[in-house]
């Protein structure tokens, strides 16, 4: 059985990194791999299989991230006072994932194709291995066929938000356009929603996206 935990953070505004990292994906993904311990080797992130998506705002709330990891955290690494932070297990999510159960889903990707430099009619050719994002029915179609290879069958016209992403440090990062799906499904391949949910979907993980999260419906 996997060893998955589930991390709740409700940011403390007062606290200057905080701001920072609700408005620095990158520095935001640097703090919060300190989560985890350090001399993991090159690929910290897909060693420990950290995720973490921003929730949507309420009013009169904190702001919310989850970060999901294979190895548990240490909130305590963290900046003092930054945030407040409540463990969750989730072995037992994965020993309920049966088929035909119904759930319903969210998660924050970045859909997107990557070009391989083939002109198009009235538009520039894309530089080969770039990534050309995905809006509306294209990433409609892209979600549905990520949520047919991860196990799940949608059964409800998924909802799409556009989520904020915000690389503001100078230099080479990737762009992304984040958008939220939230939908509801059954479960087809057990195995295959497993691998999904721990290691995550699409593109942009070290950036808020792929984390998948599952209640029944």
């Amino acid at each position: 059985m996997h060893d998955l935990t589930l991390t709740r953070l409700h940011l403390n505004l007062t606290h200057p990194t905080a701001r920072r990292d609700l408005n620095d994906t990158i520095a935001l993904h640097r703090t919060l791999m300190r989560l985890v311990p350090d001399n993991l080797g090159n690929h910290p992130r897909h060693t420990t299989n950290l995720l973490f998506r921003l929730e949507p705002d309420h009013p009169g709330q904190p702001p919310l991230l989850l970060v999901q990891s294979t190895t548990r955290p240490d909130p305590d690494r963290l900046p003092a006072h930054y945030a407040t932070a409540t463990l969750h297990p989730l072995t037992g999510l994965l020993a309920h994932l049966t088929p035909h159960r119904r759930v319903r889903y969210r998660i924050t990707a970045s859909p997107s194709r990557r070009n391989h430099g083939v002109p198009q009619t009235h538009r520039p050719t894309p530089r080969p291995r770039s990534l050309t994002p995905l809006t509306g029915a294209e990433a409609l179609a892209w979600w549905h066929r990520r949520a047919t290879q991860a196990g799940l069958n949608c059964t409800s016209h998924p909802q799409l938000t556009p989520a904020p992403f915000h690389p503001t440090r100078p230099g080479p990062s990737p762009r992304h356009h984040l958008t939220r799906f939230d939908g509801t499904a059954t479960i087809t391949d057990p195995e295959a929603l497993t691998h999904a949910l721990i290691t995550g979907i699409g593109r942009g993980k070290s950036y808020g996206a792929g984390l998948l999260s599952l209640l029944p419906a």
